[in-house]
């Protein structure tokens, strides 16, 4: 679906995005995450074809993104991080208008407001939205001509964590369904919950690509931790790998003796700091 090489880009006469190579397949969820102005937002304007001043090559369902029509577009459903609403008219009048712009006929404008629990405000002036409705309702505002690849800024920005699952599940769903999608974010527990595929960018360049759970487990840094009475609480810690030679653990299980255990793994944003000195925050 997207085949990106040697992609240079520039504001300025300094470098902002640099030799980036990297490829996306058709029904993926691919992620890039990064810090702010680690040139992620910027590098999905380029790919659907808002930034066209670019070198190297920059295909996106066969076509080059700086030579991109009006067609390409059909294809194409982007939700960017803040809302792109016209705020006088309502939330319907909004759907109404922008899915005259396509010609694929539109999804159920009342069904994409029903999943994303915005039914009762569909005649709500947008301005009268809050932060968290105004996330939801541009985010359906992309699904509304049944696009094949998916640009999301922040989908769960601003939402509260029933909205924001909510969200994941609906993207999932699209998944499902053969689509493509693009996650621009900085957090990390969408890109693992949601990505088949991450890159890590800082400052322009990819440092690392590969899925969510080979970038953690690739560290080996899983260890279990274990509880237990005995004159008062004890813990201990064994790596993952070695619980089978830890005799005391094995004691204990025995011994119906355990108070709580767990694993504790890396997540993205150690892997993320790790590798690149950087937060993802």
């Amino acid at each position: 679906m997207i085949t990106v090489e040697n992609l240079s880009f520039s504001y300025t006469k300094n470098p902002f995005i640099s030799g980036m190579n990297f490829s996306v397949s058709k029904g993926e969820i691919f992620g890039f995450l990064g810090p702010s102005g680690a040139g992620k937002s910027t590098l999905q304007k380029i790919l659907i074809g808002m930034l066209r001043t670019y070198q190297g090559s920059c295909l996106v369902n066969g076509i080059e993104c700086k030579k991109r029509t009006k067609q390409f577009y059909e294809n194409i459903g982007v939700d960017f991080e803040f809302s792109t609403m016209y705020e006088k008219l309502t939330a319907k009048e909004n759907l109404q208008f922008f899915s005259s712009l396509y010609e694929k006929e539109p999804r159920p404008i009342e069904e994409l407001l029903k999943l994303v629990g915005l039914e009762q405000d569909a005649n709500k002036r947008v301005a009268d939205y809050s932060k968290g409705m105004k996330s939801r309702l541009n985010f359906i505002k992309a699904l509304l001509h049944d696009p094949i690849l998916l640009c999301l800024d922040e989908p769960t920005s601003g939402l509260d964590p029933t909205n924001s699952r909510m969200i994941k599940h609906m993207i999932l769903e699209e998944k499902a369904k053969g689509k493509t999608i693009l996650l621009t974010t900085h957090n990390m527990q969408d890109a693992a919950e949601l990505c088949d595929r991450v890159a890590f960018i800082v400052n322009g360049k990819i440092c690392a690509l590969d899925s969510p759970h080979s970038l953690i487990m690739s560290k080996g840094a899983a260890t279990v931790t274990y509880t237990w009475i005995e004159n008062g609480e004890h813990s201990a810690s064994c790596p993952l790998e070695r619980i089978s030679s830890d005799e005391r653990l094995k004691g204990l299980i025995v011994q119906n003796r355990l108070q709580s255990i767990h694993s504790n793994e890396p997540t993205l944003n150690d892997i993320f700091m790790e590798i690149t000195g950087r937060t993802l925050l």
